[in-house]
């Protein structure tokens, strides 16, 4: 099991950025993909980004390519996401996930989240 915790959320202007953590308690975190979800007032929760336990390959939603990067430290059993020139229309709860599944762009698939944290973006 892989309990994740969201940190770094907050308030941001527009065309700034943010670097988000999720840290992973359990001892099998690097056997564990990661994934990045987010869910505003009134929508579905949506996929943002995913990195692979095995070879590191990464994943982006369409909204996140070129803006966001995803990486992640076994080490530390952390998963970061760097977001840059951040728009009103990123605002959500972004959530921290992980799966030891093969598709990690569906939210069914994983089985540990987090709690949460608050990213407003404002312009």
């Amino acid at each position: 099991q892989v309990r994740p915790v969201e940190s770094g959320g907050g308030l941001v202007q527009a065309g700034g950025s943010l670097r988000l953590s999720c840290a992973a308690s359990g001892r099998t975190f690097s056997n564990y993909s990661m994934g990045w979800f987010r869910q505003a007032p009134g929508k579905e929760r949506e996929f943002v980004s995913a990195i692979r336990w095995n070879n590191n390959r990464t994943y982006y939603s369409d909204s996140a390519k070129g803006r966001f990067t995803i990486s992640r430290d076994n080490a530390k059993k952390t998963v970061y996401l760097q977001m840059n020139s951040l728009t009103p229309e990123d605002t959500a709860v972004y959530y921290c996930a992980a799966t030891n599944r093969t598709f990690v762009q569906l939210a069914y698939f994983y089985n540990n989240w987090g709690q949460g944290t608050q990213v407003t973006v404002s312009s």
